[in-house]
Formats: C-alpha cells, sequence, structure tokens
C-alpha cells in the first residue's frame, strides 16, 4: 500500500480507501512559488517538463523514466551480447538514461530515438555532460512515420515504442534498420482484451497517462508482425510482476525520503500526479487488464 501512503501525505486517504480516483492537476507549466514560469525552448508539447524529469529521477534514477532504471536497462541489454564492437538501435531514449548507461557500461555505439522533444532535449543534455556525444548519439524520430537508416545496426532494443503509431510501421522500420542475424529485445505494455472506456480506472489511467485506448496492443498481435517480418521470437516473457516490485521498491525509497524532508508544494503537486499515475498502473497491472511484455527475437541470418 506504498502508492496510497504517498497520496495519504497530502490529504488524499478517504478518496483512496473508498477507490475514487485521485484527481491531480496535469502541469503544462512548472511553478515556482506563486508563479508559472514559460517552459524552456524544447519543452513544448512534451509530456516531460523539467519539474517532471526530476520527480522521475528521484523515483528510477537520473535519465530513466521507468521502474528498474539503470539495473533494468543493462539486465535488458545484456542477452544482446554487446560490445565495443557492436552498435545498437536503442528506441526509447527516455531522458538519456538507457543510451548513457549501456555505453557507458558495455562499450557500444548507441543511437538512442526519442519521439517527446522535452525528452530529446534532457537526453541529449546527459550525453554531452557525461562526454557520451559520439557514442551515445541523440536522435528524433515520429512514432507516425518510423524511418531509420537501413541495415545500420547490429542489434536492436525498444523499450515500450508503440505508445503512438502502428506496431507493423514501427517494428518494419526497426527490422530493416538491423544487420542480418541482428536481434531485437523489446518491451511494452499490452492489453489480452480491449480496454473498456466505462471503467472508472481504465477512464482515468487513459487520462493521466494520455494514451489512446485504442492503441494499446496486444501481445499475440505483436508476436506475429515479429513474426512477418523474419524473425525468430526465441522468447516472450511476462515481466509484469518484476515491473510492479521495481515500481513500488521506488516509491518505498521516496516515502522513505518524505520523512525527513516534506515536498514543497510545487514538488507535491507533481508527486500526487505521478503517484496517481501509478497507483492507476498497478491496479491495472494486478487486475491483469494490462500487461508489460518482453520478446527476444533474432533477425533473418
Amino acid at each position: 500500500m506504498l502508492l496510497p501512503n504517498v497520496l495519504a501525505w497530502f490529504g488524499l486517504t478517504a478518496a483512496v480507501d473508498a477507490g475514487m480516483p485521485v484527481r491531480a492537476p496535469h502541469p503544462d507549466h512548472y511553478l515556482a512559488g506563486s508563479l508559472v514560469e514559460p517552459l524552456p525552448a524544447g519543452y513544448e508539447g512534451s509530456l516531460w517538463t523539467p519539474a517532471r524529469l526530476e520527480v522521475a529521477d528521484g523515483l528510477w534514477g537520473k535519465g530513466f523514466q521507468f521502474p528498474g532504471g539503470e539495473v533494468e536497462t543493462l539486465h535488458l541489454a545484456k542477452p544482446l551480447g554487446l560490445s565495443a564492437a557492436s552498435s545498437l538501435l536503442l528506441l526509447g531514449a527516455g531522458g538519456g538514461g538507457p543510451p548513457c548507461c549501456i555505453a557507458n557500461k558495455l562499450g557500444v555505439w548507441v543511437t538512442g530515438f526519442e519521439a517527446d522533444p522535452g525528452l530529446v532535449v534532457a537526453a541529449t543534455e546527459r550525453s554531452l555532460r557525461g562526454g557520451l556525444a559520439r557514442r551515445a548519439q541523440i536522435e528524433t524520430w515520429d512514432p507516425n512515420h518510423p524511418e531509420f537508416e537501413r541495415s545500420q545496426f547490429h542489434h536492436g532494443l525498444a523499450l515500450e515504442p508503440l505508445r503512438e503509431g502502428a506496431p507493423e510501421a514501427t517494428l518494419a522500420a526497426v527490422a530493416q534498420a538491423l544487420k542480418p542475424g541482428g536481434q531485437l529485445v523489446l518491451t511494452e505494455t499490452v492489453a489480452d482484451a480491449p480496454l473498456d472506456p466505462r471503467d472508472p480506472v481504465i477512464a482515468r489511467w487513459h487520462e493521466v497517462d494520455q494514451r489512446r485506448l485504442d492503441r494499446v496492443p496486444t501481445e499475440l498481435a505483436i508476436t506475429r508482425v515479429l513474426g512477418r517480418l523474419g524473425f525468430d521470437v526465441r522468447i516472450v516473457e511476462d515481466v509484469s510482476q518484476r515491473h510492479m516490485a521495481q515500481a513500488l521498491l521506488g516509491w518505498r525509497q521516496a516515502v522513505r525520503g518524505m520523512r525527513t524532508s516534506r515536498p514543497a508544494r510545487q514538488d507535491a503537486i507533481l508527486l500526487v500526479q505521478e503517484a496517481e499515475l501509478w497507483l492507476l498502473r498497478i491496479r491495472l497491472l494486478r487486475a491483469r487488464k494490462l500487461r508489460l511484455v518482453r520478446w527476444h527475437a533474432i533477425g533473418r541470418s
């Protein structure tokens, strides 16, 4: 019950106990005292303001937007057998944590692609600050018109790349970008049955996460697309339990830090919003209305 405890810090216990959705404002700007400041250049239209990025840094590690952070990223990347002689297409660069840690720890040459404009800015800055401008390059991609240089990369790692756009187009673009025999590790949030917008938890998750319900794919659909693209799908693994455990660990550490340092009002607003998002996501994962799945596939020789 760690996430409800986070919300209880801000007087929202009754709503949680009643099973009601907790409504927190969605910050299009970050607050400084009583003033609303304009977003820095490059963050317009982003789901990730600088202030929200700071919240994610505190939960998952600097530059990461998902539970487990560096540990989970390396866990996903290591089966690819990466080395200094390898090149990696990384779809889902986030705030720069994934490409930078893979380049640093595994020595591989990484090109990280990101669609969200705020994350592109953050990832580029992180790569430059870490002295990784050449080894961990950051580029923008368009989920609605995915296109990557053909036969450019030895292997691919795609971290939930299907939030927007069609699975067929995105995975076909990734397949064409890999060299013959290239391996692909893919993670994605899936729904085994259509998500009912009349379900209040689903409706609120859709509103908070700003994800279209009709764009959440099924596990079977992704597996079939990979097969049609010529991949030999070796592993299809439900990693929902590990994902939830890592999420709760991140929030446990955040709650522990609040015991000695209560967040300021502007930080509290963002913490409540992020806590609500994860409360809803975990409820749907526990009910198996959502799942997080990992694929490991090998391309044509």
